[in-house]
């Protein structure tokens, strides 16, 4: 495995993250090895490059990548997202980004408990292509005409692929499939999009389907959450959707993702959904549970099922039966209290401590 804690809060969450996966493979008999890669907008700061011009290479040694949260005040967004997680996601085809996205017992919701019910959520968002294009540019820069053009790319393939991935989850859930699209108003890609799921549709009869509009989809996000259960978007929608599926459940501070490349391409990478906090970096008050759900992530795709089920019981356990949490969920613990008491939890799937 190769760790990329990243900048601000990632640094603080990589380590105690590490540390539990790697106790809850080892309760399964594995012994994860780690190698870590310093590349970061630290490193774009002092060096003009977020990572070093071999790192793609570099990463196709590892079974799994496990990057933290990148992100520096004084470093634009679109320098670090495009100069090392871009880069990664499309060097190694991961173009499924699975979010999962739950309620917990003991998590506060902005929405009334009656309206939250039960939420249980996956996101399967495109990861490769979609909104997130590199076609276009902007010409006149500084005077009064200046342009700028964003060009969106839908590949049959790419659009196939990910809509495939998304009905494949639905029937190992509930079986209820929504597609966030657009088609009222991009007039080319998401009627597009919607035909592509109509066509896959056909081969999943066993899988209720629905396309909403992604204004509405949000709306129900917000008013109805237990009705959904698993929503497939593109790059953009899918992004928006699993950040407010998160907020709706209680914090971003929990919520995780999982880059995954099917194709075999390379490794897959894992990370939290959250950013970098820089308000909060160096304080260590940062939540890592999103860290660790990540990782529980990637021991399951790594085949240990039993050690992904054995960590989130330990953040179940943890939210519902004590009052050990950080700001972001109400409470004053500390990054090291939160691991600590995860890791006094850890305990094999289906037995008890004593």
């Amino acid at each position: 495995m190769v760790a990329l804690p990243g900048d601000g809060i990632g640094r603080e969450v990589m380590e105690p993250a590490q540390t539990l996966v790697s106790a809850a493979a080892a309760q399964e008999g594995v012994q994860l090895r780690w190698q870590q890669r310093n590349w970061s907008c630290d490193r774009y700061v002092a060096q003009g490059a977020m990572m070093p011009e071999d790192a793609l290479e570099d990463l196709e040694a590892f079974d799994a990548i496990f990057l933290g949260a990148v992100g520096r005040p004084d470093v634009p967004d679109h320098i670090s997202l495009w100069g090392m997680l871009i880069p990664i996601r499309r060097r190694f085809h991961q173009y499924v980004n699975l979010r999962p996205v739950r309620s917990f017992a003991g998590i506060a919701s902005p929405l009334r408990p009656e309206v939250l019910g039960t939420f249980d959520v996956l996101v399967v968002r495109e990861n490769v292509e979609g909104e997130y294009s590199e076609v276009g540019g902007r010409v006149y820069s500084g005077r009064p005409e200046e342009l700028a053009i964003q060009e969106s790319v839908f590949t049959r393939a790419g659009v196939e692929r990910v809509v495939r991935a998304g009905f494949d989850a639905a029937a190992g859930r509930r079986g209820v499939l929504t597609s966030a699209t657009k088609s009222n108003g991009l007039v080319h890609s998401m009627p597009f999009w919607d035909e592509i799921v109509a066509e896959v549709a056909e081969e999943h009869p066993g899988v209720e389907v629905a396309s909403m509009h992604i204004d509405a989809l949000a709306a129900a996000c917000v008013s109805r959450p237990s009705t959904l259960d698993v929503i497939v978007g593109s790059n953009l929608f899918g992004d928006i959707m699993s950040d407010l599926t998160a907020a709706v459940a209680g914090s971003l501070g929990i919520a995780p993702s999982a880059n995954l490349s099917l194709g075999g391409d390379g490794p897959s990478m894992f990370e939290p959904v959250h950013g970098s906090a820089p308000d909060i970096a160096g304080k260590g008050v940062a939540n890592p549970i999103g860290q660790v759900w990540s990782g529980a992530l990637m021991l399951r795709d790594l085949g240990l099922e039993r050690a992904h089920d054995t960590l989130l019981s330990a953040i179940e356990q943890l939210l519902s039966s004590t009052d050990v949490r950080t700001a972001d969920l109400g409470g004053s613990a500390s990054t090291e209290e939160v691991a600590s008491t995860l890791e006094s939890l850890l305990a094999p799937a289906g037995t008890s401590r004593s």
